[in-house]
């Protein structure tokens, strides 16, 4: 059941965009940006990202990530030698990073990471850990090769070649069922009965294993983001989500339960996110 054509892996990156939406675009304290990764490695990064102060803040900045279904590898840019990874979380989750700062990251698709690095997901699983404990031999490569003077945009030059590189090392096979099972879960938008609909040929048993693997979370759970990130990209105004109502579509039953679900995975209720 294992095929190793690393081209299968493009409809992940058809079917599915993880946004992080939480940093306004016309913040003047803070900016957030993404550069998109090179070709050849674009069905296992969905990009590079720059999360930086403009300016020092007066307070303690909370950033808070909402959920997106990847595995993020993240590191201070003035301090490169403190780098981490960031597995898939279930909810939203808060960091305190101070009042100047300056992060810069790997979002890694869903399934790639494991895929990649041969990791559990499932040890990464809502929480941050040091990177040296995960990955040593990756830690210690941004510490000894990433510069503080470098630019963003050098950087992703840098990391674009070392994955290039890594990737052409690995021996990557997959299998097709559990795949098949990640497509479906894209085409629906989240919204399906994994039990019954993910009729890939996998068991109920091996298809929990193997979405742990190589999502960190059951099937069920990692629908549940499919759906809130299908809201997130149709980027709903307060008006249309009121008279169009986008969550009956995705299986949501009434505007409450649309709502509790949401906060779930961003904190604030659909009217702060989209207003």
């Amino acid at each position: 059941m294992q095929k190793n054509t690393v081209n299968e892996l493009k409809t992940i990156r058809k079917y599915y965009r993880p946004i992080q939406p939480t940093v306004a675009a016309n913040d003047n304290e803070i900016s957030y940006q993404e550069i998109q990764p090179n070709k050849k490695i674009e069905n296992y990064v969905y990009c590079f990202w720059q999360l930086k102060t403009q300016t020092p803040l007066n307070k303690d900045y909370n950033y808070r990530v909402v959920s997106d279904g990847c595995i993020d590898i993240f590191f201070n840019h003035k301090q490169p030698a403190a780098n981490f990874v960031m597995g898939f979380c279930r909810k939203y989750v808060q960091f305190p990073i101070g009042k100047e700062f300056d992060y810069i990251g790997i979002r890694f698709l869903p399934s790639a990471f494991p895929l990649l690095f041969n990791v559990n997901a499932k040890t990464l699983s809502n929480q941050s850990q040091e990177l040296n404990k995960i990955l040593p031999n990756f830690s210690e490569w941004i510490n000894s090769e990433i510069k503080p003077s470098d630019s963003f945009k050098t950087i992703t030059k840098i990391l674009n070649q070392k994955i290039i590189e890594f990737s052409k090392n690995q021996d990557i096979h997959y299998d097709y069922r559990f795949l098949n099972s990640l497509n479906l879960i894209f085409q629906k938008n989240g919204y399906l009965d994994t039990e019954k609909d993910l009729n890939t040929g996998l068991s109920p048993r091996q298809l929990r294993r193997i979405f742990n693997f190589y999502i960190g979370t059951t099937a069920k759970s990692f629908s549940n983001v499919v759906r809130f990130q299908h809201i997130l990209n149709a980027n709903p105004s307060i008006q249309s989500l009121k008279e169009n109502k986008l969550y009956f579509d995705v299986g949501f039953f009434d505007q409450a339960h649309f709502i509790k679900n949401f906060k779930t995975f961003y904190e604030v209720t659909p009217s702060e996110a989209f207003r």
